[in-house]
């Protein structure tokens, strides 16, 4: 299964190579942006992607979502953390 979390795009790096700077959860690194950039029927260009919210798996921005639908994501993706927290601890607790 393939997961994609959900990213901010808050700068370019190097338009020649697609590459711009993402934030994922406080977390900033460098992807791939090539399969978001200019392919869709509004044509944005680098800088137009700047504040976009997109998909990344294995280093590259594989689609633009929406800013809710990004929240919500990360929302729950951070709330099924916790609970692998806590279904950790339960199995190592003394009974």
């Amino acid at each position: 299964m393939c997961v994609g979390i959900p990213g901010q795009i808050v700068d370019i790096v190097d338009a020649s190579t697609d590459t711009a700077t993402v934030e994922i959860g406080g977390i900033r690194r460098a992807i791939n942006i090539s399969c978001v950039v200019g392919v869709d029927e509004d044509r944005r260009s680098h800088a137009d992607c700047v504040g976009d919210w997109v998909l990344v798996h294995v280093g590259f921005a594989m689609s633009r979502i929406d800013e809710d639908e990004a929240i919500k994501t990360l929302e729950l993706l951070q709330e099924l953390g916790e609970m692998q927290e806590e279904m950790d601890a339960m199995q190592s607790a003394e009974v």
